[in-house]
């Protein structure tokens, strides 16, 4: 697949780290993960992080008064989570290469104390992001145990930073891409609203309609959970027609969650405004339906396909900033990468060829598998009755 940026594609192999036992994932403008529950796919993604932005993690848990004395092990426990240090053998080998090779050493970080303060580089979206909205306002990062997830933490600071900072800006433009909006208006908050309680002294986000009572977030939609904070995470990468110069990489995990299709659907228009900015997008998936979109956009590409076809899968319409978007995304480089549990190994799956001799491709990693079986299985009742 061609990419309108030649720019090099850098590597991430792992080996004996948790449940991967062996993974060598080259990383396109656009990286999909999927396999079956503890197959490695979220350690995997938080180790990209690890690679990617080691000073600033250390950086930030030593500001926030956390000290692992130089330990490699204490330092695992509170960046991968409580009791994952384990998952960090002796056997265990990570290597980053861009350009030049570079290998992660827990040792190595346990001893590093960086003085200044380096690029974020990535912006990490965990898949427990509900949990980071307490009554409808995130969580500072001391509240958490320090047992728990640093990329949950270090989210939840993110979106208190981005709210009792700039949270009236932030929500007075919080609007989408024109492609996008009507989609998450109507796939996530049909007539409401996201905003900022003013008639209360705890600050809150509450969705309000009209002149109606504002809707606390505990009787929000689990869809509207999930999908508010990542949409707050994501504004600040989206204000400008450019990528922000702080930021070169978007990690998220599992962005359907509690989501319809529909509303799958806006998030898919998310990424792909975010591949036109110019950031590379990693995510994790239990999703067919993001799977369907790098299926389709394969075929397209290989058939000479315009953007004529794109906007039509997405039923979007024919204006100047939606051809700009299906455009741009047919040039997009796609990876897909099947986690298979019980062999440990990590296999790449992205033609996703219905012909192929891989089930895992045939099935588009297990996704389809089900469906596949269904109506296999009543087809057969229904030629036999």
């Amino acid at each position: 697949m061609k990419t309108s940026r030649k720019r090099p594609m850098p590597r991430l192999g792992v080996r004996n780290l948790g449940p991967i036992g062996k993974a060598s994932v080259t990383l396109a403008d656009l990286t999909i993960l999927v396999g079956p529950q503890a197959s490695g796919k979220s350690i995997f993604l938080q180790t990209l992080n690890l690679a990617l932005g080691h000073a600033t993690i250390v950086r930030e848990l030593s500001l926030q008064g956390l000290d692992w004395r130089s330990h490699a092990s204490t330092l695992l426990d509170l960046y991968f989570g409580e009791g994952m240090r384990e998952i960090w053998g002796k056997d265990t080998s990570v290597e980053w290469s861009s350009g030049r090779k570079r290998v992660i050493d827990p040792a190595k970080l346990a001893r590093s104390r960086p003085r200044r303060k380096p690029r974020s580089l990535v912006f990490y979206i965990p898949a427990h992001r509900a949990l980071t909205l307490r009554n409808g306002w995130p969580r500072h990062f001391g509240d958490y145990a320090a047992g728990d997830p640093f990329v949950v933490r270090s989210f939840s600071e993110t979106l208190r930073n981005l709210l009792e900072y700039e949270g009236p800006k932030i929500l007075q433009h919080l609007r989408l891409p024109k492609v996008a909006h009507e989609l998450v208006r109507d796939g996530v908050y049909a007539d409401y609203e996201l905003r900022l309680d003013r008639g209360s002294p705890q600050k809150r986000l509450v969705l309000q309609r009209g002149e109606q009572p504002p809707l606390p977030f505990m009787v929000w939609s689990a869809g509207q959970r999930e999908f508010s904070p990542m949409l707050i995470g994501l504004k600040p990468l989206l204000v400008s027609q450019s990528r922000s110069p702080a930021i070169e990489w978007v990690i998220l995990e599992e962005p359907e969650m509690g989501l319809h299709p529909k509303a799958i659907t806006a998030v898919l228009l998310l990424v792909l405004e975010l591949l036109r900015r110019g950031y590379r997008v990693c995510l994790s998936t239990h999703s067919p339906h993001i799977l369907d979109l790098v299926w389709a956009l394969r075929v397209f590409r290989e058939k000479g396909a315009d953007a004529t076809q794109v906007l039509e899968l997405f039923g979007l319409k024919k204006d100047a900033e939606s051809k700009k978007l299906a455009s741009d995304i047919l040039q997009r480089s796609v990876h897909v990468y099947y986690f298979d549990r019980q062999l440990g190994e990590v296999t790449n799956i992205s033609r996703l060829d219905p012909d192929s001799t891989q089930p895992p491709e045939t099935s588009w990693g297990g996704l389809i598998e089900w469906s596949s079986r269904v109506s296999d299985t009543v087809a057969d009742f229904v030629a036999n009755s």
